[in-house]
This record gives structure tokens, sequence and C-alpha cells, in this order.
């Protein structure tokens, strides 16, 4: 009793802290820039659709690295041709629900397994696998692949110009040159490989789940996994699984007012950058609260992203049902991805099997 007293009062004391963090200031502004260029010039050309596709391609500023300006840009670089391929993969295997659901769980096992054999820092394997699961919930349709492949490579140019111009004004005013600094420790093969199985296994869960409900948008449900199975420990996944939660209940009153205020697209633009500077500055600070506003951000762009068409109510309905069985199924795959018994077992696995294709 006094043991579950103590784990109540831990989480609630949590719910008011904020962590310090060693995130660069300028990272909130760029990541605004880079995502709200793309939603106004959709709205300069009367295609708020592509605005809303493209801004996810600019993203891949928050793998922007501080380090020396080669190792920086090399980075954004190559993780622009991961956000490039991981929409090209996502709408190619997007033919049938149940089969994309299977390949796109394969595909984020190898994504995870190169995040970590590169050792991207965080957010690691998040955006990638985002990005490939919402693919493979669009409508399939061969001849638009080209354009929604371009608008996201689009998106990651003007990230990266962004980045090389803001990395160039910081080496004018640096008085030394920054070191290479890996931020994530290596992973033995067979540890990084059982990881990668169980995160693959939980991304196709989640997407048949929401297949088989037949949820509006059911690639909600994988992205609310993987965000909370990103947690560092068992007990910072649980964490994470009630902040979620309990962020999106807020956040969704929050989305309800302000989608009553029936805005305009520009000023939907605006708020949308808004809330995407806001988001970037709590998000390594206090995770619920940055939620609070991820639900209306999210919320916006679906809404732009359709011409105003959507049914505000059903919308927010669909959504908090997403992040509570998304959450849920991410809280187990969490525990099982952090249980020393499950990993050890999976690896001794992975061995047998290895050395009995190797005596063939």
């Amino acid at each position: 009793m006094s043991s579950l007293r103590n784990i109540l009062t831990r989480e609630f004391q949590a719910l008011f802290q904020f962590r310090k963090t060693e995130r660069p200031w300028y990272v909130p502004v760029l990541a605004a820039l880079s995502t709200g260029l793309p939603l106004f010039l959709g709205y300069m050309i009367d295609r708020p659709d592509y605005g809303s596709l493209a801004c996810l391609g600019g993203l891949v500023i928050l793998y922007l690295p501080n380090t020396a300006l080669d190792h920086r840009m090399a980075t954004l670089a190559l993780c622009s041709f991961g956000f490039v391929l991981s929409m090209g993969v996502g709408l190619v295997l997007g033919f049938h629900p149940y089969l994309s659901a299977v390949l796109v769980g394969v595909y984020a096992v190898l994504v995870n397994w190169l995040v970590n054999y590169a050792q991207l820092n965080p957010p690691g394997n998040f955006f990638f696998i985002m990005i490939a699961s919402m693919a493979s919930c669009m409508s399939f349709d061969v001849q638009a692949v080209p354009v929604r492949v371009g608008l996201i490579a689009i998106g990651t140019i003007f990230a990266c110009i962004f980045a090389l111009l803001f990395s160039l004004y910081l080496l004018r005013i640096r008085k030394r040159p920054v070191t290479v600094k890996v931020g994530v420790a290596p992973k033995r093969s067979y540890a990084n490989l059982s990881e990668s199985i169980i995160f693959g296994i939980f991304i196709m869960l989640s997407l048949i789940v929401g297949h088989l409900f037949k949820l509006h948008n059911p690639y909600w449900i994988p992205i609310s996994c993987l965000a909370i199975m990103q947690g560092m420990n068992a007990a910072h996944v649980g964490q994470r699984s009630f902040h979620r939660m309990l962020g999106t209940f807020i956040g969704m009153g929050l989305s309800w007012l302000l989608l009553k205020f029936h805005l305009q697209p520009l000023a939907m633009v605006f708020c949308i950058l808004l809330l995407q500077f806001i988001v970037e500055v709590l998000v390594v600070r206090h995770y619920a609260l940055a939620v609070v506003f991820i639900t209306p951000m999210t919320l916006f762009l679906a809404e732009l992203g359709q011409g105003n068409r959507l049914d505000a109510d059903l919308l927010i309905r669909t959504r908090l049902l997403d992040i509570v069985i998304g959450s849920l199924i991410g809280a187990v795959g969490g525990w099982l991805l952090h249980s020393r018994q499950v990993q050890q077992k999976t690896q001794r696995q992975i061995r047998k099997t290895r050395v009995a294709m190797l005596r063939r």
C-alpha cells in the first residue's frame, strides 16, 4: 500500500516538474520556420493539402545535431533521404490495408536497426516510422505517388536551406569550432535486433487494430504507440502513456475551443506555426504539457489538409480514441521492450536461428 502511495505521489509531482535540457535554443525557431513556410506557400497557391504534406518534410530539421558544419549537414541530408524513402515505401505498400500493416512493421524493424546502428540522436526512429505509417493509410493512387513524394522532398529542402543558413551564422559568431559528439550509446548487435523486432511487431499490430476498427486516419494509433515505446525505461514508458492520455484529454478541450472560432486558412497556418514552436519548447521539458498543444496542432493540420470539410466534433472523438488505443498498445510494447527476461529470450532465439542458418 505504501509503495502504491509512493508511486502516485511521484507521478503527481512529475506533472508539475519541468526538466532541464541541453537542447539548443534555436531548434524551436527553425522547426516553426521549416514547417510554417510550406504551409504558407500551400495557402498562397490555394493548395493547403500540398502545404500540410510538405510541412512533414520540414520536421527533418529536428534531427539537426549541434556539431561541426559538415557533420550536421551530412546528417540532415541523410535524414532527408530517409523521410523521402519512408513516404515512398508507405505509399507503395498501401495497396492492401492488412498486408501494408505487416510490411510497414518490417520496415519499422529496418529503420530502428539502422537508427541505432548509426547512433542517431533523438527523435530517433520516430518520424521515419510516422511518415511510413501515414503514407500507408493514404488512398492508394499510383499517379499521386510522385507528387506526394515530391512534396515531402520540397519540405526537406526548405529545412536544409534554413539549417545551412543558420549554421553559417553560428559558424561566424562562434570563436571555436564545434567537435562532433555522439549522443546515443551504441548497442550490441543482438540487442539492437531484438529491440527492432519488438518495435516492428507493435507498429504492425497497432496498424492492424486501426484497420480492424475502421478508424478514420488509423495511423494515429501507431504514432501514439511509437511515442510511448520511446520511453527510456519501463517506468518512463508508463509515465509517458499516462501523460499522453492526460495531455490529450486537456488538448481536446483546447482544440474544441479553437475550432469553434472557425478560423480562416491563413489564421490556421499562423496558429500551427505558433503551436509548433510551443511544442518544440515544451516536449523536452514537460511531455504532458507538450501533448496539450500537439493535439490542436495535428487537428488543424488535418482540417487544413482536407479544406475545412471535416466535422470538428467527429474529428475530436476519433482522435481521442486513437490516442487511448495507441497509448495502451505502446505501454505493453514498452514493457516488453525493457523487460530483461524478454530481451534475453529474444536474443537467445536470434542466436539459435543464426547458427541454424549458418549450418545449412
